[in-house]
Parts: structure tokens; C-alpha cells; sequence
């Protein structure tokens, strides 16, 4: 039956029968692909991203270069090796970590012992301009707060023209977080791409289908979750292990360094129940990735490697580290008890 509108005919749409709209369409085939059991939140994003919803931020980091990037080294590594992916993850993470963030970390470390190295001529400077501004105040009589404004001023001053002089900004002591914390989220999303199907290699088989039978021990599905919360936990522990050492190394921490170090700990902590809502394969990643940070702490920590890597001597460092730290560990948490 046709129906006239501005002096066309259209043919009406057909009418459903009564209660269709309400029935579910019916399932496409799979083909058969294995899925792995995640939560729905956890695979839910990868397709959010095309309507502008919540998860189309996720979505463009997800499809971003740098993932991608991430992605072909990780399918370059297996290809190549031809080891299974839970080898993979681990070879790559201990190459990268060794390759990229250990000179970057040496180099934090070169850069901080110089700046402590600056600090009793930093503390004699601060004694004669504070006098020098008294003297000042007195004769053309400041108030306090512009007697104070004009100290901090020209002190500001003086301590960078310091770190000018001997090269040691203490910002140049932070290009390690600005290198590090993005390669661990490309990493990341990487391996969540892998394990819930959203990247296929290029011969045409799954990475998904892979990463399901390539696990190790109690966990032999890289895409599932680890039930038994042994990989979460020892993330938890081994980041709680660094922050501690850190703490261990630092004497009269200031106020801001101990809130930092709390701030730290507590997301450590908090990372174990998330470590436990995702891939296994992500978490294997942070579990490597953490082992390395604190090998990497205790290597920095050696009089050997740091005149290696021609790390100033400070009145801080001891020929005897790994003894007092474990002493300080004692005397923390053992002997307390």
C-alpha cells in the first residue's frame, strides 16, 4: 500500500509482529574462537571508543603509535626467539628495563649525588646572604615579609646559577618518570590487546588463541585471570620491597618526602586487587617489571657499579650498603617485634 507526501509516493514500513522488538536478535557465529573468561568491564572499552562514550579515550590510547609500536616489538620478539609468550614478555621487559630505564636510573643517581654534593655550599651561601638581607632590612627598614620575599629571590637565584655551574638541575633527575611511566602503560595496553583479541599477528593467527596456551605453571592462560591471587600479591610485595628500601636509604626524610612514601606505599597496596582484574599476561609484565626495578635499586646501590657508571661520591654513600640496609631492614621490622 502507498502512501502520498509532498507529492511522492512511499511505500510504509513493514510493520513487526506483535512482541519481535522485545525478542533479542539472534547470535552471529564465531567461528569458534575461544574466549577468555575476564570481566565485562575489562573488554568492554575496546569497542566503546567509536561512539564518543566514556571508553573512546581508551579507544585512540589503544590504537595510538606508540601501542602500536609496542605491540610489533613484542611480535617481533616471538617471532624471532620462537619462545612461548609468557618467555617473551619476560625476555622483553628485562631488555627493555636493562637497555633503557638502567641508564636513565644511573643517571638519576649522577645527577642527585651532585646536588648533595652542592648542599654545604648551598648551606654556606644561605647563612650569608640571610645575613646580608638582615643588614639590608635593618638599614632601609623592610618590613619582614619583603626582607623575606628578597631573600628567597636572590636565593632562588644563586642556587640555580649552582646547578648551572656543575649541570645538575634536579629536574633533569625526573627523565626517568617521563620515560618509564609510559613505556609501562604502552606495555600494558599492548598485552590487553593481545589478550582480548584485538590484535592479530601477521601470518593470521591469534594472539589471543596464543597467549591461552602459552602460560607457565598455575597460570597457563595468559588471557584469564589469576584465580589464585599468587601474581597480584607478589607485585604488592616486591613494590612495597622498593618503596621500603628507598625509605631505609633516606635519613631525615622532610615532610613532603614522608607523605610521598605513604602516597607510594598505598598504591602498591591498592595494586593488588587491581593486578587481580586483569589478563595474566599484564600482570606477568608488572610482576618482571618490578623485579627488575628493585634488582635495579639494589645494583645502584653497589660502590662498584656506581663508580662504573662514574656516580660522584657523597658523604651519604657507604662501602658496606647491603649490610647496613639489611641492619636498618633488622632493626625496622624484626627486631621490634
Amino acid at each position: 500500500m502507498l502512501c502520498r507526501l509532498g507529492g511522492r509516493w512511499l511505500r510504509p514500513l513493514p510493520v513487526l509482529q506483535h512482541g519481535a522488538r522485545d525478542r533479542p536478535l539472534a547470535p552471529t557465529s564465531t567461528g569458534g574462537i575461544k574466549h577468555s573468561a575476564l570481566p565485562v568491564w575489562a573488554v568492554a572499552s575496546v569497542s566503546a571508543g567509536g561512539s564518543g562514550g566514556p571508553g573512546s579515550w581508551y579507544e585512540a590510547l589503544a590504537t595510538s603509535a606508540p601501542v602500536h609500536g609496542t605491540e610489533e616489538v613484542l611480535l617481533g620478539v616471538h617471532t624471532v626467539t620462537g619462545l612461548p609468550w609468557w618467555a617473551c614478555i619476560s625476555l622483553t621487559t628485562v631488555a627493555l628495563r636493562g637497555a633503557v630505564t638502567l641508564p636513565l636510573a644511573a643517571y638519576q643517581h649522577y645527577i642527585l649525588a651532585k646536588v648533595e654534593n652542592l648542599q654545604p655550599e648551598i648551606k654556606n651561601i644561605a647563612r650569608h646572604l640571610n645575613q646580608e638581607v638582615a643588614v639590608r632590612a635593618n638599614q632601609l627598614r623592610w618590613s619582614k615579609r619583603v626582607a623575606r620575599l628578597t631573600y628567597l629571590k636572590n636565593m632562588r637565584r644563586l642556587v640555580s646559577k649552582l646547578y648551572v655551574r656543575d649541570n645538575c638541575h634536579p629536574f633533569k633527575a625526573t627523565v626517568l618518570v617521563w620515560i618509564q611511566f609510559p613505556m609501562w602503560i604502552f606495555m600494558s595496553v599492548a598485552l590487553r590487546n593481545f589478550s582480548t583479541g584485538a590484535t592479530h599477528s601477521e601470518a593470521g593467527f591469534s594472539v589471543q588463541e596464543q597467549l591461552a596456551t602459552d602460560g607457565i605453571l598455575w597460570f597457563p592462560d595468559l588471557t584469564a585471570l589469576d584465580s589464585t591471587w599468587i601474581l597480584p600479591i607478589s607485585v604488592g610485595i616486591i613494590n612495597l620491597l622498593i618503596v621500603e628500601i628507598f625509605a631505609l636509604q633516606k635519613i631525615g626524610m622532610s615532610r613532603f618526602q614522608t607523605y610521598i612514601t605513604y602516597f607510594v606505599r598505598a598504591v602498591s597496596v591498592l595494586m593488588i586487587p587491581v593486578a587481580a582484574t586483569v589478563p595474566s599476561s599484564i600482570v606477568l609484565y608488572w610482576l618482571c617489571s618490578s623485579l627488575m626495578g628493585l634488582s635495579q635499586n639494589l645494583l645502584l646501590r653497589s660502590p662498584r657499579f656506581r663508580q662504573l657508571c662514574r656516580i660522584p661520591l657523597t658523604k651519604s654513600d657507604s662501602d658496606t650498603p647491603y649490610k647496613d640496609l639489611f641492619a636498618a631492614f633488622y632493626a625496622k621490622f624484626i627486631s621490634k617485634k
